[in-house]
C-alpha cells in the first residue's frame, strides 16, 4: 500500500526511495517547485544544452514564481538569521561606494551582480524550511553538479588525463571556466562525500557506490580542470579533513599515497605551471594586482575606489603595470571586496564566513545518529576550498559563497523547526 505523505518518513528518504520522494515533492508547495526549478536551471543550465528551449529567461521567471509563491504557501515563515543583517548591511555598503565610486556608471550597471544573490537568499532560507524539503532541495544540488562531475571526468579519462591549455570546461555559465569549475568541485565534493557516508546505513552497498563517484569525479574534475589555485585548494581539504589522524602511521601512509596518486595523474604541463608558478607572465601580472590592490584600499579605505571599479581604476592609475593587453579583475577575493567596498566591505565579508563556520561547526542532529552531522562539518571544508581558491580568481559574487550561506540557514533552520516540533508533541 502507498504512502500517503503524511506518513513518509525521515528514514524513506534517506533510503533514496525516489517513488516515495517523488510523491512527496509532488504534493509541496508552488514556492518550494519554483526555488527547485531555479537551482536545477542555474546549475544544469538544459537551456544551454538544448537551444531550442532557450527562449524565455527561465531562471528570472522561476525565481518571480518562488517569490509570488510565497504568499500562498502558509508554512513561509521569517527566518532570523545573522547572515541576513550582514546581507543588507553589505548591500548598503555596495550602494554606497557605487555613488561614491570614481566611476559611478560601471558599478551601477553591475548592481545585479550582488541584489539578485539577496533575493535569491531570502528565498532559500524561507522556503526550504523543513527536513524533508531541505534533504529535497540538497539532492537537486548534488545531482546537478554531479551531473557536470561525471561528463567532466569521463571525457578527461578519455583524453589520456592530458593537459590542455583550458583544462576542462563546464557548461555555459558561471562554471564555464576552469577556475570557477575548479570551485565547484571544491565545493561539491565535501559535501557530497558527507552525504554518502550520512545515508550509508540506509541504502544498500551498490546505491553507496554510486554515491561515492560524486566526489571521486568531482576530485578528478579538480586535477583535470588545470587550476593551479583549485589544486592547491585541494589539497588544503584533504589535510585538514585529516588533521586529527594525519600523525597516525597508517593514514600517514594513507595520504602518502593519495598525494603521490595526485601528482602522479597530473599531467607534465600542468607539473611544469606549479614549478613556474611567480615567473610566468599571468603570474606576474596577479601579483601586480594584488601589491597595487593593497595600495588602492590603503588610498581609499572606507569604501574602496568603487563596486566593480578594479579594471578601470587599475588601467588608468597603473598603466605601466599592465602586462597582459587590459586590466582585468584582481583574481583575489579579498582584494576584490577590499577595493570594491573598502574595509568596512571587508568587515562584512568576514563576518560571512566567519558566522557560516560557526553553523556549520555546532551543527547537530538531534535525535539522528552522529554521522548525520557531518554534512554540517564538510560545509566548513567546501567554505574552506572557497577561501583558498579565491585567493587566486575573482569569484566574490559567483554562487559559490551565497548558495553555500542560504544552504547553512536553511539547514541550520530546517532541523531546528523539526526539532521544536517534536519537542512540542512530547
Amino acid at each position: 500500500m502507498r504512502k500517503k505523505v503524511a506518513e513518509i518518513t525521515d528514514e524513506d528518504f534517506y533510503s533514496l526511495k525516489a517513488g516515495v520522494i517523488w510523491r512527496y515533492f509532488k504534493g509541496e508547495s508552488f514556492a518550494f517547485w519554483m526555488i527547485c526549478a531555479y537551482l536545477f536551471f542555474e546549475y544544469v543550465r538544459p537551456q544551454s544544452i538544448f537551444p531550442m528551449i532557450d527562449f524565455l529567461p527561465w531562471t528570472k521567471l522561476v525565481v518571480i514564481g518562488a517569490i509570488l509563491g510565497c504568499f500562498a504557501d502558509r508554512t513561509v515563515r521569517w527566518v532570523s538569521s545573522s547572515i541576513n543583517v550582514l546581507l543588507i548591511l553589505f548591500l548598503i555598503l555596495i550602494l554606497l561606494s557605487s555613488v561614491f565610486a570614481y566611476f559611478p556608471s560601471v558599478s551601477y550597471a553591475k548592481l545585479d551582480s550582488y541584489y539578485l544573490w539577496v533575493i535569491i537568499y531570502f528565498l532559500i532560507i524561507n522556503i526550504v524550511n523543513t527536513r524533508k524539503r531541505f534533504f529535497i532541495f540538497l539532492c537537486i544540488f548534488l545531482v546537478a553538479s554531479f551531473k557536470i562531475s561525471f561528463s567532466l571526468a569521463i571525457t578527461w579519462a578519455k583524453r589520456g588525463f592530458a593537459f590542455t591549455d583550458w583544462g576542462l570546461m563546464g557548461p555555459p555559465g558561471f562554471f564555464q571556466n576552469s577556475g570557477e569549475l575548479a570551485i565547484q568541485m571544491l565545493v561539491f565534493w565535501p559535501i557530497a562525500w558527507a552525504f554518502a557516508h550520512s545515508v550509508k546505513p540506509y541504502v544498500s552497498k551498490n546505491w553507496y557506490w554510486l554515491l561515492m563517484l560524486m566526489p571521486i569525479t568531482a576530485i578528478m574534475v579538480i586535477l583535470g580542470a588545470s587550476s593551479r589555485g583549485g589544486q592547491l585548494a585541494l589539497v588544503v581539504q584533504l589535510v585538514v579533513m585529516n588533521y586529527r589522524t594525519v600523525f597516525k602511521p597508517k593514514v600517514l601512509i594513507s595520504c602518502g599515497v593519495a598525494f603521490f596518486l595526485l601528482w602522479t595523474f597530473l599531467p607534465e604541463a600542468q607539473k611544469e605551471r606549479f614549478q613556474s608558478m611567480g615567473e610566468d607572465k599571468t603570474s606576474q601580472q596577479r601579483i601586480l594586482y594584488f601589491e597595487n590592490g593593497i595600495e588602492m584600499i590603503k588610498d581609499n579605505p572606507l569604501l574602496g575606489v568603487g563596486y566593480f571599479n578594479f579594471p578601470s581604476y587599475f588601467a588608468r592609475y597603473y598603466p605601466d603595470d599592465v602586462l597582459l593587453g587590459r586590466a582585468e579583475l584582481p583574481h583575489n577575493i579579498f582584494i576584490q571586496i577590499g577595493t570594491d567596498v573598502g574595509l568596512l566591505g571587508l568587515a562584512v565579508f568576514s563576518g560571512f564566513l566567519l558566522v557560516s563556520y560557526r553553523i556549520g561547526r555546532r551543527f547537530k542532529v538531534e535525535g539522528c545518529e552522529d554521522r548525520q552531522a557531518l554534512i554540517g562539518r564538510c560545509a566548513n571544508l567546501s567554505l574552506l576550498g572557497f577561501v583558498v581558491a579565491g585567493q587566486f580568481v575573482t569569484v566574490a559574487y559567483y554562487p559559490f559563497l551565497w548558495i553555500h550561506l542560504a544552504l547553512a540557514v536553511a539547514m541550520n533552520n530546517s532541523f531546528t523547526v523539526s526539532r521544536k516540533k517534536n519537542q512540542g508533541r512530547s
